[in-house]
């Protein structure tokens, strides 16, 4: 079976045309992409502000949890019904299959932003405060900095959640890896579907990888050569007097 699957992942046909892996791969990555920006534009401002408020924390576990335990395939199924009701088939299925992804990679985004937000060191925060900032600007220039390398394990969390769950858009007729993997199925091709497989753990293994090279560069002052906002009101502190020599000294 492995090699007759890496007969199939080395086969030039394979990788052109309408059906092709190259085709796919892009599809499969339109679909993850966009889904996590949007779940992103949708969870890090919610998640931010109930972090440095510290109202709805309660809200955030119980969205999460209640977003994780949702059944993709099922949810998948019940947009895609309703959509076709209300628009086009080919946007219908693609708004359905988009919205199922929104939802499962909100959480870890939400989740992560929030507790990075809260765990700010209360220093840094009057530091901030005593340096004259507002409380967005203390969430802008403080706290996001600060909770940065959380916010970016969110986004590889919820990137790897988009990126294995984008199979599922395969059932509704849609293009992406997943099509190899039911299609093989389907056609006992068994090879086929082991190599749509293994293309959507490459595909979430380079993907994750990314993120964390760029996380690097955005999070470790080193790299850049500067220092993180949140760092230098983190490292604030009002002037020591001089100590009192003793006298005779």
């Amino acid at each position: 079976m492995i090699a007759d699957a890496w007969s199939w992942l080395t086969t030039s046909a394979h990788w052109g045309g309408a059906d092709g892996i190259l085709r796919r791969t892009v599809e499969h990555l339109d679909y993850t992409l966009l889904s996590v920006l949007i779940a992103a534009l949708i969870a890090l401002p919610i998640g931010a502000v109930i972090g440095h408020t510290g109202r709805g924390s309660g809200f955030v576990a119980g969205m999460a949890n209640v977003l994780r335990a949702l059944p993709s395939l099922g949810l998948l199924v019940i947009f895609a019904l309703w959509a076709l009701d209300h628009l086009p088939v080919s946007v219908a299925l693609q708004a359905a299959s988009i919205a199922v992804l929104v939802l499962l990679a909100i959480p870890p985004i939400l989740t992560s932003t929030y507790a990075g937000i809260a765990a700010t060191d209360a220093d840094a925060r009057d530091a901030a405060a005593g340096m004259g900032m507002t409380g967005g600007q203390t969430l802008l220039r403080v706290e996001v900095p600060i909770a940065l390398p959380l916010i970016f394990s969110g986004l590889r969390s919820a990137y790897l959640q988009a990126v294995a769950t984008a199979t599922i858009a395969a059932f509704v007729s849609l293009g992406g890896l997943g099509r190899y993997v039911l299609d093989g199925l389907a056609q006992h091709d068994y090879p086929k579907m082991v190599g749509g497989a293994v293309l959507v753990a490459v595909l979430a293994i380079v993907g994750d990888r990314v993120i964390a090279v760029v996380a690097y560069l955005v999070t470790s002052p080193g790299v850049t050569g500067r220092t993180r906002p949140g760092r230098r009101a983190a490292s604030y502190s009002a002037p020591v007097p001089a100590a009192v020599q003793p006298e005779g000294s």
